[in-house]
């Protein structure tokens, strides 16, 4: 509970390459709901949540991309001056490592952003987080925010 499906799209540094996974999840209504992208020379890795994991996963590989699933969290910050730094205190006190992070660009209206989170042991963090009090969203609500 707690954990959040994220596609990895190895793509050559090459033009095209991003539009071509955008264009083939568009038409397949499949929706991003948030994404991060790091490259270096010769590749870069898109990390991605869609509304529709599953489905978007066999679509890509059938479309001949390297894709993997990786479990990362979701997390509610609340939207202020230190916000995150709470968080990432509490990981830190358990000693629990952060691989990477990226925000969620979701509902505005709120007073809260969403950040996702890979770590070493998503469900050891998620107990951590929600025994202090922080607020873990669930994939099945992630997927369609």
């Amino acid at each position: 509970m707690g954990k959040v499906n994220q596609l990895s799209v190895f793509l050559e540094n090459k033009s095209g390459r991003l539009a071509r996974v955008t264009k083939v999840l568009g038409e397949n209504d499949i929706n991003i709901r948030a994404l991060s992208i790091a490259d270096t020379t010769d590749f870069g890795i898109l990390r991605i949540i869609v509304n529709q994991p599953k489905e978007a996963y066999n679509i890509l590989k059938s479309e001949g991309f390297v894709v993997t699933e990786t479990d990362v969290i979701a997390v509610c910050i609340p939207d202020r001056p230190g916000g995150l730094g709470q968080v990432l205190a509490v990981l830190e006190q358990e000693q629990i490592n952060i691989e990477y992070l990226y925000a969620f660009v979701g509902n505005t209206n709120t007073k809260n952003a969403l950040v996702i989170f890979r770590v070493e042991d998503c469900d050891k963090a998620v107990d951590v987080l929600k025994t202090h009090g922080v607020q873990v969203v669930s994939g099945d609500k992630v997927y369609t925010m």
